[in-house]
C-alpha cells in the first residue's frame, strides 16, 4: 500500500508539471517599438497577439492612446513608459498627477494596465539631470497612483543596462557602479522594495558574445564558466547576467527584489562581418530562452525561479537608426509573418504542451504499472 501511495504522489507532481508547463510558456512578453513607418494598424496587432499568439504582456516605450485603446478588452498586461525628458517634470506632484489623469485613467480597467516604466537606461545617458530626477520622479508618479487608488494594481519601475555594473564577472563578484550604487540605486530599491515593484534589466547575450562564446550566449552546449567564489557552474550568458545583477543587489542588501527581464533578443539579419546574425541564431536564442526563463529553473544564485521576460522587439522597425542588425531584432515583419521560427505561436505551443503531457503520460503509466507489479 505504501509503495502505490508514493506512486500516486508522484503522478499528481508529473500533472502539476505539465500543467505549469503549458501555463509557464504561456507567460511571455514583447516589446512593442513603432520607429517604422510599415507597421500595421494597433487594432489589427492587439487581435494578433492575442488570438494568434501565447504573448501575455507588451511593453510600450510611449503611452500611445490607439495602441491603449487597441488592447483594451484582450487580457493582455501592457507597460507603458515615461520618455527620458519627461523625467524632470513628473518630479512635480501636480504633473504627475496630469500623467496619470490623461495616460491611465482613460484606459482602465479595459486596457490591463500594469506597469509604468520612469525613462529607459537613464543611468547610461551620463545625463546628471535626468539621473538626479529619477527616483524622485518614480517616487511622486507613485503617490500620484496612490493618490488614485491605482498603486496596487499599477507599479513603477525603471529598466536599466548593463552598463550600470563596474564589474559582473565572475557573477559572484557583480557590483553596482561606485556612485550610483548609494546616491541612486540604492534609495531607488528601497522605493521598490516598498512599493512592491520588480528591479528591471535590459540583459543581452548578444552584444557581450564574441565568435568564442557564441554557443555560451545561445543556450548550445558548451563548456560553460566556473565561478571560482561559489563553486557554480554557468551553462549560459544569460544566467551570468542575471546572478551579476543579483550579486551587486546583494551587497545593497536587496537579494528579495523581483527582477524582470525588460528587454532580451536577438537579431536575425546584421552586417555581413557579424558572428551569429541569422534567422537560425535568432530563432536558437529566443526559443531556449523562452523554454529556459518558463522553466522553473533559475539562475545558480537564484534556483527554482521563473523570470518576466520581455522579447526585444515585436516588428522588425525599418526606422531605427544604427547598424543593420538594429532594424531586424523583430519577431515579425510589419505583415505579421514571423521573421523566423520560434514558439510563440498558439499552434505551435499547443503541439509542445501537447508532447510533454503524452511524454509525461506514459512515465506515468509505466510508473503506476511498476507500483502495481510491487
Amino acid at each position: 500500500m505504501e509503495k502505490k501511495t508514493v506512486v500516486t504522489v508522484f503522478d499528481v507532481s508529473l500533472v502539476l508539471l505539465a500543467i505549469t508547463i503549458i501555463q509557464g510558456v504561456q507567460g511571455i512578453g514583447v516589446n512593442y517599438g513603432t520607429v517604422a513607418n510599415n507597421l500595421p494598424p494597433p487594432a489589427q496587432v492587439a487581435k494578433f497577439l492575442s488570438h494568434s499568439t501565447i504573448i501575455k504582456r507588451v511593453r510600450l516605450f510611449d503611452a500611445n492612446p490607439e495602441i491603449l485603446h487597441a488592447f483594451g478588452n484582450t487580457g493582455i498586461e501592457v507597460t507603458i513608459t515615461v520618455p527620458n525628458d519627461q523625467i524632470p517634470h513628473i518630479t512635480n506632484i501636480t504633473v504627475a498627477q496630469q500623467w496619470i489623469k490623461t495616460n491611465v485613467q482613460p484606459f482602465i480597467p479595459a486596457t490591463n494596465l500594469i506597469r509604468i516604466l520612469v525613462g529607459n537606461e537613464v543611468l547610461s545617458t551620463a545625463n546628471k539631470l535626468l539621473i538626479s530626477n529619477l527616483v524622485p520622479a518614480m517616487q511622486t508618479l507613485h503617490a500620484a497612483l496612490v493618490t488614485n487608488s491605482l498603486d496596487k494594481k499599477i507599479k513603477v519601475s525603471t529598466p536599466h543596462s548593463l552598463g550600470i555594473l563596474s564589474n559582473s564577472s565572475p557573477p559572484s563578484s557583480g557590483k553596482f557602479r561606485q556612485g550610483y550604487d548609494t546616491h541612486v540605486i540604492k534609495p531607488m530599491l528601497n522605493f521598490l522594495k516598498d512599493s512592491n515593484a520588480p528591479f528591471m534589466v535590459n540583459p543581452y547575450p548578444f552584444f557581450g558574445c564574441t565568435s568564442n562564446t557564441l554557443d555560451y550566449a545561445l543556450f548550445r552546449a558548451n563548456s560553460g564558466v566556473f565561478d571560482e567564489n561559489t563553486k557554480l557552474q554557468y551553462p549560459n550568458m544569460l544566467d551570468a547576467q542575471l546572478d551579476a545583477v543579483y550579486s551587486a543587489m546583494k551587497i545593497l542588501g536587496f537579494e528579495d527584489i523581483e527582477i524582470v527581464i525588460a528587454e532580451t533578443g536577438w537579431p536575425s539579419v546584421g552586417d555581413p562581418a557579424q558572428v551569429g546574425v541569422d534567422p537560425k541564431s535568432a530563432s536558437e536564442y529566443n526559443g531556449n530562452l523562452i523554454r529556459h526563463v518558463t522553466s522553473g529553473a533559475g539562475t545558480p544564485l537564484m534556483p527554482n525561479r521563473t523570470f518576466d521576460t520581455y522579447i526585444f522587439a515585436m516588428f522588425n522597425e525599418n526606422l531605427k537608426p544604427g547598424p543593420i542588425c538594429e532594424r531586424n531584432f523583430g519577431l515579425f515583419w510589419p505583415n505579421m509573418t514571423p521573421a523566423y521560427d520560434v514558439p510563440i505561436m498558439r499552434n505551435n505551443v499547443a503541439g509542445i504542451a501537447n508532447n510533454c503531457c503524452k511524454a509525461l503520460l506514459s512515465i506515468m503509466v509505466v510508473l503506476s504499472f511498476i507500483g502495481a507489479l510491487a
